[in-house]
């Protein structure tokens, strides 16, 4: 499978992952999404936030090299993403109005995604001041497994709310596959 098919097929998953953890997530209390987890992010709100900022840094990052017909004038609504530790809303229908912006820009950003762009270089600056210069696709084989990492620990504190979460797994989710 080309690289450019699977990152279109988990641009699908991230948004429709999102959007039934986001559902389940706003069913909850104000108690129970700011209750502490005692995990790497203090609360629920905590990962949501999280999550964003690692796709507003690295879209932002894509967007100064212009891939795949992204420019830093689609970003103009969206937050700028400073620090590991941003909270860009602390109300999770906030939070979920963001999200869906955030994931339709994904998925319209990997349909226009070209195979010559999965292998170009681009250097950027990390939140820690490190210049680092990597290939495209690496950059968004990283963004789609930091979701996924995030996206676990959050289905493990919403375990522990008692919080039926539903199947991920990605063959059901993306039924479609990468067609």
């Amino acid at each position: 499978m080309g690289l450019v098919k699977n990152f279109r097929m988990m641009s699908l998953y991230n948004q429709r992952i999102n959007a039934q953890l986001m559902t389940r997530c706003l069913t909850l209390s104000t108690a129970q999404l700011e209750k502490e987890t005692h995990s790497f992010f203090t609360n629920v709100i905590g990962y949501w936030n999280h999550i964003l900022f690692g796709d507003l840094v690295f879209l932002k990052r894509l967007a100064l090299n212009e891939i795949a017909q992204l420019s830093p004038q689609h970003l103009v609504e969206f937050p700028t993403a400073k620090s590991t530790q941003d909270i860009y809303h602390h109300k999770l229908s906030d939070i979920a109005n963001l999200r869906k912006k955030v994931d339709e820009l994904i998925v319209q950003f990997c349909q226009n995604l070209t195979e010559e762009e999965c292998d170009k270089f681009i250097t950027y600056t990390t939140t820690e001041n490190v210049i680092i210069t990597k290939p495209v696709a690496d950059i968004l084989q990283h963004v789609f497994n930091h979701q996924t990492h995030h996206r676990g620990q959050l289905t493990c504190v919403l375990s522990q709310l008692d919080v039926d979460y539903g199947c991920m797994d990605l063959p059901i989710i993306v039924s479609e596959g990468s067609c």
